[in-house]
């Protein structure tokens, strides 16, 4: 008896789901807050506009549901309501503010080692082993990493555009907007991720 051959794995990686903003200061807390106060913060329902409630931009309020999934601090239900994790009840008891530094490294380590949801992050901390680099080198080696993950030919690719998104949204994540770029940086608008104190 002939056994058929197992099809490759998909990879269930998702690439670009922050739609390119990086975590803001105040994101967390305010997301922690309204989770609180209605799991079903993210979804329009019952003529509740999430963008009324939480104050920031459609394209926001995905990004800050992906981030509140992607460190671990919910996990999601249902499509669009969300559950606090242990993690995230620990957060909301001790440091709902996101104030102390250790919290700031268990929000580092929980993307740095969460593989599905946030895989740049993954892989830029557990795979790639260059000390100095670009964008280009960064972006051509996840897409050789992402090519050997899989042998089925009908696997779609992660668009390269996807993968610089994420490359910079890293660099955004750690580094100051005025350190990274400078002459792209409205003086006004000086809001970074609170991931850069570490």
């Amino acid at each position: 008896m002939q056994r058929k051959p197992t099809p490759a794995r998909r990879h269930s990686f998702r690439f670009r789901a922050h739609d390119t903003f990086f975590i803001r200061k105040g994101w967390l807390a305010k997301g922690v807050k309204h989770v609180a106060a209605n799991p079903a913060v993210f979804l329009r329902r019952g003529g509740a506009n999430p963008m009324d409630t939480l104050g920031i931009g459609a394209n926001m309020v995905k990004a800050l549901r992906y981030w509140m999934v992607a460190t671990g601090i919910t996990k999601e239900v249902t499509r669009r309501e969300q559950e606090f994790t242990d993690f995230g009840k620990n957060i909301r008891t001790h440091d709902p503010y996101f104030e102390e530094l250790g919290t700031l490294w268990l929000l580092h380590y929980r993307l740095a080692s969460n593989r599905s949801d946030a895989p740049a992050w993954w892989w830029f901390y557990n795979e790639f082993r260059l000390s100095e680099f670009s964008r280009d080198d960064f972006v051509t080696q996840i897409d050789r990493w992402l090519r050997m993950q899989t042998n089925d030919e009908q696997t779609r690719e992660v668009p390269m555009r996807s993968l610089e998104d994420d490359f910079d949204c890293i660099v955004h994540t750690y580094l100051s907007r005025i350190k990274a770029r400078p002459e792209r940086v409205d003086p006004e608008s000086n809001i970074d991720c609170p991931l850069g104190e570490l």
